[in-house]
Parts: C-alpha cells; sequence; structure tokens
C-alpha cells in the first residue's frame, strides 16, 4: 500500500474482518480499515461493494487503522471470495423518514427512551436488505436509477392508499412523490411487497377497495398486507382501531373477494389480513378461523405480523408430535419446577388453551402481560417493557418453584427491552428466577430443555 491523500470525508466502509490468506489479507488489510472507493467511485453501502467488486478485479481506496491512506489494486481467482467483511450494511449514515404521517409509531412512544428508538429510518437499501417498508418520498431521480440499474428487487412500499389527496392527509406533502417513484420503478421492472396501515375513517371503506384494486392492476405489486392502525397512550390523536370484533371482520371480509380473484389468478391470496384482525373478529375462536399454513406460502410477510399465529400453532404442534413437549414436562416434574410462558395479550385467545391440551399441561402455564407501558392497543409479544413484564411476575399466584420464561423478541441485540432492562433487571426486580427463551415455541422448549438438563 501506498500512502495516498486523506479521505477523511468519504463515507468510510470499516472492516469487521478479513479471512486468512485471502485477496484482502494478501494485500494487508486488517479489521478497522475502511475503504472509502471502489475503482474510483465512492462506496455508500454493501450493495454497493456487491456490484463494484462483481468482476476479479478493482483498485481499493482505503484509510488504514492507523490513518495513512492510498489505493491498492486486488486481483482474485473466479468465483475467490475479497475475503473482506464489514462492520455494517450502510457506510454513508441512513436515510431518516422526512414524512408527517398521522399515524407514525414513532411520534407515539413515551420520552427518554434509548435514542437509537427514535430513529424513523426510510431507507430503500435496509428495504432490500432487511424487508423495512419504506415510502420512497425521499428518493430522487439518481436513487431510482440505482435501483434500477443494480435492480435492487425486490423491496417493500409502505402504500396505506392510491388516492393522492388521502394520501396526502396521512403522509404529508411529500405522498405524490412516493407514488410517483413506485410508479417510475414498477415500469422499470422492480417488484414489490405493500403495505397498508389501516387507520379507521382514513382509508379504510371505500378507499381500501380502491387501493387494492390500483394495487392488483400492478403485477409487480406481489403482495399487499393490511395492518390495523396501532396507537399507544402517549398520543392524543387515536383512540379506537379494529379492535372491536364486528370491525376487524368487516376488514376480513372486504378483502376475501381480492383473494378469491388474486388464488384463482396468481395462484395465493396476495391480500393479506394481519393477524391482529383475525385474533379481533374471532377471538377464543380464532384456531378454528385462521387459514392453514398453505395460505401464507413462504411466510414472506411474517415480520409484518402476517402468518405469525398460524406458525406459532404449527410449530407448538410439532413440538408436541416430536415428544419435546412430553419431555420438558418430566423434566419440570422431576425437579418440582413449573414453567411460566410471558406473552403478550395478542396470544391470549389461543396459546393458552394450546399448553392446556398438551402434554406440557400441569407442568407449564402462559402468563399473559398488559403493556401498560406503551398502552393504548399495543398488545404484542416483542414490545412488552421489562417492567411490565416484572409486574407481572410479581403478582403471579401460581405454584411454588416457577421459572419464568422471558420472550427473546422483546430484548435487543444489546438484551435490553424497549425500557432499558435486561433479564437479570427483571429477575432482581421481580424476585424470581427468570429464562430468556426464543418465541418460536419448538425452540422455546428445546431451550428449556437444555436449561434443565444442565441444571
Amino acid at each position: 500500500m501506498s500512502a495516498m491523500l486523506d479521505r477523511s470525508s468519504a463515507p468510510r466502509a470499516v472492516i469487521a474482518s478479513v479471512d486468512e490468506d485471502s485477496p484482502a489479507y494478501l494485500a494487508g488489510f486488517e479489521p478497522g480499515d475502511a475503504i472509502t472507493a471502489v475503482d474510483g467511485a465512492p462506496l455508500r453501502d454493501i450493495l454497493d461493494w456487491k456490484w463494484m467488486t462483481s468482476e476479479d478485479a478493482c483498485v481499493l481506496s482505503y484509510i488504514g487503522v492507523d490513518g495513512d491512506a492510498g489505493d491498492v489494486e486486488l486481483e482474485r481467482d473466479v468465483g475467490e471470495s475479497w475475503g473482506i467483511a464489514f462492520t455494517d450494511a450502510i457506510f454513508n449514515g441512513v436515510k431518516v423518514c422526512k414524512n408527517d404521517c398521522t399515524f407514525c409509531f414513532m411520534k407515539q412512544l413515551p420520552r427518554d427512551l434509548r435514542k437509537t428508538l427514535y430513529v424513523r429510518d426510510d431507507d430503500v437499501r435496509l428495504s432490500f436488505l432487511q424487508g423495512n417498508f419504506v415510502t420512497l418520498t425521499n428518493l430522487d431521480e439518481a436513487d431510482v436509477a440505482r435501483i434500477v440499474e443494480q435492480r435492487i428487487s425486490p423491496l417493500r412500499v409502505s402504500l396505506h392508499a392510491s388516492d393522492p389527496e388521502v394520501r396526502r392527509v396521512m403522509i404529508g406533502r411529500n405522498a405524490q412523490k412516493g407514488i410517483d417513484n413506485l410508479e417510475a420503478l414498477l415500469a422499470a421492472g422492480i417488484e414489490f411487497d405493500a403495505q397498508i396501515v389501516l387507520v379507521p375513517g382514513a382509508n379504510d371503506g371505500d378507499v381500501l377497495d380502491e387501493t387494492l384494486r390500483w394495487a392488483y392492476e400492478r403485477p409487480n405489486i406481489k403482495t399487499v398486507g393490511i395492518v390495523p392502525l396501532g396507537y399507544t397512550k402517549h398520543q392524543s390523536a387515536f383512540s379506537k382501531s379494529f379492535n372491536e370484533p364486528e370491525d376487524a371482520l368487516k376488514v376480513i371480509q372486504q378483502i376475501r373477494p381480492f383473494q378469491v380473484r388474486a388464488e384463482a389468478e396468481r395462484g395465493h391470496a396476495w391480500a393479506y389480513a394481519a393477524d391482529e384482525l383475525y385474533l379481533n373478529a374471532y377471538g377464543d375462536d380464532v384456531l378454528d378461523q385462521l387459514p392453514g399454513a398453505g395460505f401464507y406460502g413462504d411466510f414472506s410477510m411474517f415480520e409484518d405480523g402476517i402468518g405469525i399465529v398460524r406458525a406459532c400453532v404449527d410449530d407448538f404442534l410439532a413440538a408436541e408430535n416430536e415428544g419435546c413437549l412430553g419431555e420438558a414436562h418430566d423434566l419440570l416434574q422431576a425437579q418440582g419446577l413449573h414453567a411460566v410462558i410471558l406473552a403478550g395479550m395478542a396470544m391470549e385467545p389461543y396459546f393458552g388453551r394450546l399448553i392446556e391440551g398438551s402434554s406440557l399441561a400441569g407442568a407449564a402455564s402462559a402468563l399473559f402481560v398488559r403493556n401498560e407501558f406503551f398502552g393504548g392497543n399495543v398488545n404484542v409479544t416483542g414490545l412488552l417493557s421489562g417492567e411490565d413484564m416484572a409486574a407481572a411476575i410479581r403478582s403471579y399466584e401460581g405454584t411454588d418453584g416457577c421459572i419464568y420464561l422471558l420472550p427473546e423478541v422483546a430484548f435487543n441485540s444489546d438484551g435490553l427491552t424497549v425500557d432499558g432492562m435486561t433479564a437479570d433487571d427483571i429477575a432482581r426486580v421481580s424476585g424470581k428466577e427468570v429464562l430468556c427463551a426464543p418465541s418460536n415455541p419448538l425452540d422455546c422448549i428445546l431451550s428449556l430443555i437444555r436449561n434443565l438438563k444442565d441444571g
């Protein structure tokens, strides 16, 4: 490597690791070094990296961990990796949302949480890499051209409504730009999964019909998920969603004709109601009304709350069929323990019944935790706070010798809940023994079994 001009103002792709004997290793790269350009072009993200280094030779501009800067030419054999892994996927900062959506969940958060919880990302690259939904309102012509050139597809778009005026009211003054960009990308062959956050009196009813018709006419919109408005107690704009059975059922029935047509013409349902709508519509009878696994295909909209209940039920039955529930029951009984599985109120209509009708009966129970931290209609397990879980454990009137299984989905990668508590904090505050376990029922029980066997 030879010293060059400082490139401190350029985006930096910081190297996390270098494979031994790889081209990057042999060139002298090491963790902490930063790549700033490939063949003279700035390196903005991991997508650029894969696109610009697809050939078997390239020139990398760098800033070394010790501050030196320069260029180095790398070559590799056909099919060989460059041997570099980066600390992040985005090198020039995440694009944030500039909209003013009336229903934005981020604007409904309580104060004084971790700063990262308030970051309203609207970055199309994270849509491709992580499945985030984006509005496309902050794309310029160069961004659109790049997506088309690099075939960054499929993407996920927050559609909400096709009517221009409805969109403007719901999203803000940039709403039309989002539709214009969507149309341009669809015309260029980019595929999308779309999301509609359904707000009572705003984009439901006839507006929803119009939006679904509009989307169906565009074949590159592969699926549409309809998700009811979520709201917290930390706002004053909303006091209802589709929580009443008749309101939720009306939405499910309204979507059905589109599903029937899509099943006949495209081989899949295309429009999918969020699990929350089924839970609200059918309550304790939800297991009798929920679509089968085949309806959800590859469960591509799982992270949008679509198909989670079906997957949970099927995973639980798989654990039963594989003998895991019976094994866990016997281990718990032998050690004089009773497992208490914590979950959000959304699981109340069905999860307790699953346990009671299984081989775990008598050795395990479900503890459904009301979300006082967020309030409103927030009831999913992943948004449970540490203080709510600790309070529920303290007040639980169960048998002696309980071990409380905390849902891993309620903790971030640093092991913190939304209110900044760790599992150890919850154990200390509640005064009880806790164990973090996966939310997937089969993995949860297998984790419990391993813990019991390890003592």
